[in-house]
């Protein structure tokens, strides 16, 4: 039961959301995710194609080799350079997840499957948000949680994820092996701790068991929380205000929710909105946002898509570089192949000016936000002047491929890539040549 306090509590972050048909303004569901990671640890997309595996084939995640299914769907997700697994992702099915670390009273081992390995397969082996749930809890119970999720220290955690699809969506919360799920409501959303109480709709056959036998706090009916939450080796003031805001923005707009009020509540910094103020202390709930700048953890890539019951094309991802309150929301297809300035968007520059990938420019742009407000104003301008064309543009392609033929929805999709990646490389380079910005 211990857990790995020798090398000091890890402050990841991490924000993901749904709203419900009955909650959206349109009746689809709308799920996002902002992930957060270390700082300088880039991001970039990735498309995973369908895939039908020889029987008896094997997959090598992170750290362990697991038994491969027959068939596995077509994913496009996000991920850190160095990991196999997702932060967050959605598949051809129209399946979404995210993660977050969580800090349990179950150590989770030193070699296992990472969240995000959990993420990636529940993606490429679920045809709804229950499958997705079952193939993860099983692997989970088979495999254990494990491995760091880090790529500098040696810290493997414990995760909860958010699972959705068309129709319904759930939360899973996973201690070690031991793991709670129940049905997410209109709105909801997690943070980076535990918060299934007795609320559970499904628990693992010998969770509440466990908890007796570690001497954890057990009460009846078997409260998961109350159980398995570890709130001494990291505060509560890292996630507890950020998970209040995230439900209390959500709440605010039931009946109403676009993937523009997703975007609002991914980009939100509690009392200062859309804009980011520094001021707050590390031991103030402020000081960790749901856009989060500042600490241990930061906002590396946000995530935002609408899950439409049977479209008639593929379906769409909104992503966006770093902070999201300056950046850009982008749209992908489900389809065709990605560019190598997505693909290789994390790359890291030589220092000379445009050397980097596009996750770097954005973090040097939304660095300059950060310091010099008057900048930050021009630059966020700039960006949503963009970013309305992106949307105008992608609405267009849409109406263009109605009735098209599959391959050419996939040879479209990857031309439209193409002229995103062009245009976010040209107006996010040449903000930061701008001379009141720093040099690349």
């Amino acid at each position: 039961m211990q857990n790995r306090a020798q090398h000091g509590p890890a402050l990841l972050g991490c924000d993901t959301i749904v709203a419900l048909a009955d909650a959206a303004a349109d009746g689809v569901v709308l799920f996002g995710k902002n992930s957060d990671r270390p700082p300088g640890e880039p991001q970039a997309p990735v498309m995973i194609e369908r895939a039908t595996h020889p029987a008896g084939a094997s997959v090598r995640c992170q750290y362990v080799t697991i038994p491969q299914v027959r068939e596995t769907a077509r994913v496009l997700g996000s991920r850190p350079t160095w990991l196999w697994g997702f932060e967050m992702g959605l598949n051809e099915h129209g399946v979404a997840i995210g993660n977050e670390t969580i800090f349990a009273h179950e150590a989770p081992a030193p070699v296992g499957l990472t969240g995000m390995d959990l993420v990636r397969l529940g993606l490429e082996r679920g045809r709804t948000a229950a499958e997705a749930l079952d193939t993860i809890v099983r692997l989970v119970e088979e495999y254990g949680q494990g491995g760091s999720g880090y790529r500098d220290m040696d810290w493997p955690y414990n995760n909860s994820f958010l699972i959705a699809d068309p129709v319904e969506a759930w939360i899973l919360e996973a201690a070690g092996r031991q793991w709670a799920a129940r049905r997410a409501t209109a709105t909801d959303s997690i943070s980076n701790h535990v918060s299934i109480g007795a609320d559970w709709d499904r628990l693992g056959a010998a969770t509440a068991a466990r908890a007796r036998e570690c001497g954890l706090a057990v009460a009846e009916p078997f409260d998961f929380a109350l159980a398995y939450r570890d709130a001494t080796m990291v505060p509560p003031v890292l996630s507890s205000g950020r998970l209040r805001r995230s439900r209390q923005l959500l709440r605010e707009d039931r009946g109403r929710h676009t993937l523009t009020s997703l975007r609002r509540v991914l980009g939100d910094h509690d009392a200062t909105g859309a804009c980011f103020a520094r001021g707050a202390a590390p031991d103030q709930e402020q000081f960790y946002t749901i856009c989060m700048h500042e600490g241990p953890s930061r906002t590396a890539m946000a995530m935002v898509v609408a899950l439409e019951p049977s479209p008639a094309l593929p379906r769409t991802m909104w992503l966006a570089f770093g902070r999201p309150c300056t950046s850009v929301w982008f749209p992908l297809l489900v389809a065709g192949r990605l560019p190598e300035a997505l693909v290789r968007a994390g790359t890291e520059g030589t220092g000379a000016p445009g050397a980097e990938g596009l996750w770097w420019t954005f973090e040097r742009l939304a660095a300059r936000a950060e310091d010099a407000p008057g900048d930050g104003a021009r630059i966020r301008a700039a960006l949503a002047d963009l970013e309305g064309a992106l949307a105008r543009e992608h609405a267009e392609l849409l109406r263009e491929l109605a009735g098209a033929a599959p391959r050419e929805v996939e040879m479209r999709a990857t031309a439209a890539a193409e002229r995103v990646a062009r245009r976010l490389d040209t107006v996010a380079r040449g903000l930061c040549a701008a001379s009141s910005l720093p040099a690349g």
